[in-house]
C-alpha cells in the first residue's frame, strides 16, 4: 500500500465513514495486488470517485477541481507533450514561473512526481479531479484520440502511413486497419459521437487536413482531433471498410455498407457510405439504434393533432403522404404510425430506401435498382401477399405514384412520402409527375408537412427578453391573439448536458391538410397551390410556422429555430371555418391550362355497366342487372357518362366500353369520384376513374382519343 492509501485508510476509520470489518479485505487485495485502496472501494460500490476526492482533498490540503467549469489556457497546453500528460494521467492546468499546475484523479507518489519534474523541467503543483473528466479534458484539448494516434506513430514509420495509398502498399494498409491501435482509434470516434447523441458521423479529408464533424441535433460541429491523424486517413478508412464489409482495395467508386457495433448500453446500426474525392475517400456514417420506440406521443404532436392522426391511421383505405426535404423525421413520423397500428389482426408489409429502422411484426423490403427492384416493382408484388396496409418510402414517379393511388382505391391504406415544402404543394407535386386530378382527389386523405426544430434545453432554459417586438407582433398575428403581453420567448443559456449549445434533442412541427370536398374540388380544376393554402387555412388548417410559434410559447423552442425551417408566409387563417368564393380566387376552367397526361374527348360513345355498392357485393360479381348508358367524354384515365338514375359515390362498376368501329369493348373496373343531379331530363353526370384496365386497353383508349383530337 501507497502513503496515500494508508492516509485515506485512517481517514475513513478515524471519521466512521467505513467500518473497519468492511476496510479488511480491501487492505488484503490492495497489498496482494498494485491496485490503488480507492479504485478497490469504487469498484466494490462502497464508496463514490467523488466522496474519495472530497476526504483526500481535506487530509492532504489539495484543492478538488471541476475540470468541466475551468478553461485551461492552449498555450498552456503546447508545452506540455501529449505523450507525457497521457502516460502519467494528468491534465496541464497553468504554469507560472516554473511551476506546473496538473490535475489528477490520485495523489501522485514522490517517484512520479520527480518523473514529471525531470521530462519537464518544471516544479510540480498538484489537484484533484475526477478520472473520467481529466480524460475528457485531454481528448477535448489534445484532440480526439490522440493518446491513441502517439501510439501508432510511436509503432508505424511516417513513409507506411504516407506512402499507404499506393496500389503496392495495400497489405500493409490491411494489417494496419487491423491493429489494435487503429481499430482502437475508430471505436472512440464512433463512441464518442454517440455521448454526443451525433445522428451522423462526417470524415472529410481536404489539402493537408482531414476534418473530423458530427451532427447533433440536426447540426454539424467540427470535433478537435490531432493533425497527424491525416497521415492515417487510409487506414482509418479501411478499418471502417473492414467492419461494414466493402472493398478496402477501391478508391475510385462510391460504396456503401452498414455494420453493427455495441457501445456500453446498446447496439448501433451504423449505414456507411464513401465518396471519392481528390484528396482521398470521404467518409459518412449514419448512427441509428437499432431498437428505438416509436409513438405519436413523443412526436411533438399537440392533443388536437394527435386525435387527427388516430383517425388517419386508422382509415380503411386511402393515401397518406408526409411531406418534407430530406432529413426533415418523414420516415420517424410514419414508423410511428405503423407502430400504432402493428397489430396481430394486420398484414403491414413496406418497401424503402433505405430500411431505417427494423420494426417487429412488420414485413418490410429493401429497393435494390441494381437488380430492378424499385418501388414500382415492389409495390406490385407487395399486393400479392394481401396486406392491409403498405408503406412506400418515396413517390418519386409517375409509375409509382399510380399504382399506389390504384392500390388504395381498391380497399387498402398506403403511407409515403414526398419531397415539397409545405402539404399544398404536395398536391401540386402529384399533379406535376403526371397524375389524373381525380386520381389524387379520390384517393389521398391528407397531406402531412413537417420539419424538426431543436428543443430547449431544460437544464438552463431561460425567458429570451431580446426579441424584437415585431417578431412579437408576427406571432400574435400568426395566432390571432389580441395583445402580446402574454407571449414570452425562451432560449438555453447553455449548460455542460447540452455541451453548451443550448440545445437538447428536436421536436417536429406539423402542416396538416385534410381532403374534404372543397379542397377535391379545388384538386379538380388544377388550382395552384397558393389557392388550395388559402381555402385550407380558411377551413382551419395550421400552418408549419403557426404551429412553430405555437412551440415558442410553450416555451419548447426558439423564434431563429422555427423561421429557419419555414418558410414566411403573408397568408394569416383565422381558424374558424369560412366559404370561400371560387371566382375570388381567380379559378377559372379553360382548356388551355389542361395538364392532363392523357387526352379527353367530348364524344357518344356507348356503354354497359354494372353497379356494386360495396367490395362485398364485388365478390358475387353478375348478380346485378346490366345497364346501358352513353358516355359524354372519355380519356384513358376515366369516364363520364349520362345515367337515369343516381349512383353512390365510391361504388365500383363493370364497365365494357364500345369503341366505334372496334370488334372487341374495352372492359375494367372503374369508381364513381362524382354524381351529378341535370335538372333538365332528371338524369345524372357521372364521373368514374378506371381502375384495373390493362396497359393494351388503355392504349387503345389514349390513341382512339387522340385521333379523334386531331381530325
Amino acid at each position: 500500500m501507497t502513503k496515500t492509501d494508508l492516509i485515506l485508510h485512517d481517514a475513513l476509520i478515524n471519521k466512521g465513514i467505513v467500518d473497519g470489518k468492511v476496510l479488511e479485505p480491501c487492505i488484503k487485495q490492495a497489498e496482494d495486488s498494485s491496485q490503488s485502496l480507492a479504485n478497490i472501494l469504487i469498484e466494490r460500490n462502497i464508496l463514490t470517485e467523488e466522496k474519495i476526492l472530497s476526504i483526500l482533498s481535506g487530509e492532504l490540503n489539495l484543492p478538488y477541481l471541476d475540470l468541466k467549469s475551468l478553461s485551461v489556457d492552449m498555450a498552456v497546453i503546447k508545452r506540455i507533450p501529449l505523450k507525457v500528460a497521457s502516460y502519467y494521467k494528468f491534465l496541464p492546468i497553468k504554469v507560472e514561473d516554473r511551476t506546473l499546475s496538473i490535475a489528477v484523479s490520485y495523489p501522485l507518489d514522490i517517484k512520479i512526481q520527480d518523473e514529471i519534474r525531470m521530462q519537464l523541467g518544471f516544479e510540480i503543483e498538484t489537484n484533484l479531479a475526477r478520472e473520467a473528466d481529466i480524460l475528457e479534458a485531454l481528448s477535448k484539448y489534445y484532440g480526439l484520440g490522440a493518446d491513441t494516434l502517439e501510439k501508432i506513430i510511436s509503432q508505424v514509420p511516417a513513409e507506411q502511413a504516407t506512402l499507404a495509398d499506393e496500389q503496392e502498399k495495400i497489405e500493409d494498409i490491411e494489417k494496419l486497419a487491423e491493429d489494435a491501435s487503429v481499430i482502437k482509434l475508430v471505436n472512440q470516434i464512433i463512441l464518442e459521437a454517440y455521448k454526443k447523441r451525433a445522428t451522423d458521423i462526417h470524415i472529410e479529408p481536404y489539402r493537408g487536413e482531414l476534418v473530423l464533424r458530427y451532427r447533433i441535433d440536426g447540426v454539424l460541429y467540427d470535433a478537435k482531433i490531432p493533425g497527424e491523424i491525416k497521415r492515417f486517413l487510409n487506414a482509418i478508412i479501411s478499418r471502417i471498410k473492414i467492419m461494414s464489409n466493402l472493398n478496402i482495395v477501391e478508391h475510385r467508386l462510391p460504396q456503401d455498407g452498414r455494420a453493427i457495433v455495441k457501445t456500453q448500453d446498446q447496439a448501433l446500426d451504423l449505414r456507411i457510405s464513401t465518396l471519392p474525392t481528390p484528396h482521398g475517400e470521404s467518409v459518412v456514417i449514419r448512427i441509428l439504434p437499432t431498437q428505438m420506440l416509436l409513438s405519436l406521443e413523443r412526436l411533438g404532436l399537440r392533443l388536437e393533432e394527435r386525435n387527427l392522426f388516430e383517425r388517419l391511421i386508422q382509415k380503411p383505405h386511402g393515401i397518406i403522404l408526409v411531406t418534407g426535404p430530406t432529413g426533415s423525421g418523414k420516415t420517424t413520423t410514419l414508423y410511428a404510425c405503423l407502430s400504432r397500428i402493428n397489430t396481430k389482426e394486420r398484414k403491414i408489409i413496406t418497401i424503402e430506401d433505405p430500411i431505417e429502422y427494423e420494426l417487429k411484426g412488420i414485413t418490410q423490403i429493401q429497393v435494390m435498382s441494381n437488380i430492378g427492384l424499385d418501388f414500382a416493382r415492389g409495390l406490385r408484388s407487395m399486393l400479392r401477399h394481401d396486406p392491409d396496409v403498405m408503406m412506400v418510402g418515396e413517390v418519386r414517379d409517375l409509375e409509382t405514384a399510380e399504382i399506389a393511388i390504384r392500390v388504395a382505391l381498391t380497399g387498402h391504406l398506403v403511407f409515403s412520402t414526398l419531397h415539397t415544402n409545405d402539404a399544398p404543394s404536395g398536391i401540386t407535386r402529384l399533379l406535376d409527375i403526371g397524375l389524373e386530378p381525380f386520381l389524387v382527389a379520390s384517393s389521398v386523405e391528407a397531406f402531412i408537412a413537417q420539419r424538426l426544430v431543436r428543443v430547449i434545453c431544460s437544464k438552463c432554459r431561460e425567458e429570451d427578453k431580446t426579441p424584437l417586438s415585431q417578431l412579437r407582433e408576427e406571432v400574435a398575428r400568426g395566432l390571432n391573439m389580441e395583445s402580446t403581453e402574454k407571449i414570452k420567448f425562451y432560449r438555453g443559456r447553455g449548460c455542460e448536458d447540452c455541451n453548451f449549445t443550448g440545445f437538447y434533442g428536436r421536436t417536429a412541427i406539423y402542416e396538416i391538410l385534410l381532403l374534404d370536398e372543397a379542397i377535391r374540388d379545388l384538386i379538380l380544376i388544377r388550382a395552384s397551390a397558393s389557392q388550395i393554402k388559402k381555402v385550407a387555412i380558411s377551413r382551419g388548417m395550421r400552418t408549419l410556422r403557426q404551429d412553430g410559434w405555437r412551440k415558442i410559447i410553450a416555451g419548447i423552442t426558439t423564434p431563429e429555430e422555427v423561421m429557419n425551417v419555414t418558410p414566411s408566409e403573408d397568408i394569416v387563417g383565422t381558424g374558424k371555418e369560412e366559404l370561400v368564393n371560387l371566382d375570388e380566387l381567380g379559378i377559372k376552367i379553360s382548356q388551355s391550362s389542361d395538364k392532363r397526361v392523357y387526352g379527353r374527348l367530348d364524344t357518344r360513345i356507348n356503354l354497359r355497366y354494372k353497379i356494386f355498392k360495396s367490395a362485398e357485393e364485388l365478390l358475387k360479381r353478375g348478380y346485378t342487372p346490366q345497364h346501358l348508358g352513353a358516355a359524354k367524354n372519355i380519356g384513358a384515365g376515366g369516364i363520364l357518362f349520362i345515367s337515369k338514375e343516381a349512383m353512390p359515390v365510391s361504388a365500383i362498376l363493370e364497365l365494357a366500353i364500345e369503341l366505334p368501329n372496334e370488334q372487341e369493348s374495352v372492359e375494367c373496373l372503374a369508381r364513381i369520384l362524382r354524381v351529378k343531379e341535370i335538372e333538365v331530363n332528371k338524369s345524372y353526370d357521372i364521373a368514374a376513374c378506371f381502375l384495373d384496365i390493362t396497359s393494351a386497353q388503355r392504349a387503345k383508349l389514349d390513341k382512339y382519343v387522340k385521333s379523334k383530337l386531331e381530325e
